[in-house]
């Protein structure tokens, strides 16, 4: 009787414990259920990257804005335009599809203030402003192509003088008549490989890349793994530029250094307008290897440190005197 009494208790415990684990969640009426409009928002907002409330700049001489509605426009009726003007910010108030416009059916309704508002079509407006935010507004000036031409052709020119004039005082440059040093090599293969990795994403993933220039972030941890790799090379270009210009100054003099600095900036800026516009046209993947095979073959040739001064620990490309103290290395 004792052991029927214990195993009844036992069973209506373990039932109770079972019982226990189911819990049933009530509905709460603060739940949040999407409108038809509000899912209209994020659908547009996952298509094209921007809502209402969102901020621009704009970067043309002025834009016409209609005041009217739009579908008097598409009825071709006469309305009234308002400007805005080069950096004045713009908030978007409201977004409209007419399908019935034949010229682009999404019509923005954008706000410079309360008195200053009006409608313009999305296909006129995107190519007369840009995203309110200083990382958005730095891609959107190295995008443009007439400024990659105008800065490729002032960079070549600049540089194949400044290159010119410096192996003539066979001054130091990396590459060519570089230092002890892997950090400028390390540097200018680091530029050469961010501007075809960003190139690339430009090809492959152009709307991941449109939603990183209307939703930029120098945090690599907060996109994408692609965006994330290209972030992260660029914080390593700056601990290695810092490093290099540490390097650089403790094997040269003060105006040394200025030039060599100098050089090695015309260098990046040369591989960067190079690879980032060669790649759009495939060329820029078989150049960055053979970039790569060509700085390395320059560093361990001619380069690279083979002895270090018994005296003063200076490293040395060659035995004999040596620069830094005038001890004689055999």
């Amino acid at each position: 009787m004792t052991r029927c009494l214990s195993f009844l208790i036992c069973l209506f415990s373990f039932v109770i414990l079972l019982c226990s684990c189911y819990h049933q969640v009530a509905p709460t009426p603060d739940a949040w259920v999407p409108t038809e409009e509000q899912m209209d928002s994020i659908s547009f907002y996952t298509t094209h990257h921007y809502t209402q409330n969102y901020n621009f700049r704009v970067t043309a001489d002025s834009l016409p804005l209609i005041v009217q509605h739009p579908s008097e426009v598409v009825s071709e009726m006469l309305v009234d335009t308002i400007s805005v003007y080069k950096a004045d910010i713009l908030v978007v108030a409201d977004i409209l599809t007419l399908p019935s416009d034949t010229v682009d059916s999404v019509w923005v309704q954008v706000a410079r203030d309360q008195t200053t508002m009006g409608w313009v079509r999305e296909t006129t407006m995107l190519t007369g402003v840009a995203p309110d935010n200083p990382i958005s507004q730095f891609i959107d000036f190295f995008s443009d192509s007439h400024v990659l031409i105008i800065l490729a052709f002032v960079v070549f020119v600049c540089a194949a003088y400044a290159i010119r004039k410096l192996l003539r005082l066979n001054a130091k440059i990396v590459h060519f008549n570089d230092i002890p040093s892997f950090y400028p090599t390390l540097l200018a293969l680091l530029v050469a490989a961010s501007a075809v990795f960003y190139s690339t994403i430009q090809l492959a993933a152009p709307d991941s890349w449109r939603h990183y220039y209307y939703h930029p972030t120098l945090n690599p941890f907060a996109v994408p793994l692609h965006l994330g790799l290209f972030l992260f090379t660029v914080w390593l270009m700056l601990v290695v530029a810092l490093a290099a210009f540490d390097d650089i100054r403790r094997h040269l003099n003060t105006s040394e250094t200025i030039i060599y600095y100098l050089g090695l900036v015309g260098v990046c800026a040369i591989d960067y307008i190079v690879f980032s516009i060669s790649t759009l046209y495939y060329i820029g993947y078989p150049l960055l290897v053979a970039y790569v095979v060509f700085a390395l073959w320059r560093y361990f040739k001619g380069s690279r440190a083979k002895y270090v001064c018994g005296k003063c620990g200076h490293l040395l490309q060659e035995k004999g005197v040596c620069p830094y103290c005038g001890a004689e290395n055999t």
